[in-house]
């Protein structure tokens, strides 16, 4: 019996493999990203007063953002009045815009409070907003631990901020 392999492709995602194109500065890189400039280079979409709007460098799957607070903390419950209201505009905002460049059917939107909880980064805590779609759900992620993403960050970048230029006038 002859098994045909389809491959997948998605480059950006063998520089957090290898850890060579892509190396996590020292200190925080949630804290490093928040000084420099927006655009695609950083992946920061928008920003409030207190949180920011960013792509996830290696998404679990297209349109995969995060919003992230500015001051560093990894204690949610430390997060002011202020603070939570800006994450939480931020988190709708984001939702519209996938809703508008993605065409989204729902989302998983959430964090992950500690390296036992299974956060990647859990000195600065972040929500994820993870996009989905009716039938995302295949054999891939279940039977073989893998993700499948099919547009480029650079692409997808530029695709979210219109989005997000042009609900920032709607309510929807």
């Amino acid at each position: 019996v002859t098994v045909r392999r389809q491959k997948l492709w998605a480059p950006w995602r063998l520089a957090y493999i290898k850890n060579s194109d892509w190396k996590k500065p020292a200190g925080c890189i949630l804290c490093t990203l928040q000084e420099q400039a927006d655009g695609p280079g950083n992946l920061i979409l928008d920003r409030s007063a207190l949180a920011y709007l960013i792509m996830n460098r290696f998404p679990y799957t297209n349109g995969h953002l995060m919003v992230v607070p500015k001051r560093h903390t990894a204690d949610f419950a430390s997060l002011t009045a202020e603070e939570s209201a800006d994450v939480m505009a931020l988190l709708q905002k984001g939702t519209r815009a996938l809703e508008r460049a993605y065409r989204t059917h729902g989302f998983n939107i959430g964090m992950n409070l500690g390296r036992v909880a299974g956060a990647g980064i859990d000195e600065h805590l972040h929500f994820h907003i993870v996009p989905r779609w009716n039938g995302d759900t295949n054999f891939m992620p279940v039977l073989a631990d893998v993700n499948v993403v099919n547009d480029h960050l650079e692409t997808a970048y530029h695709g979210l901020r219109e989005a997000l230029l042009e609900g920032a006038g709607s309510s929807k």
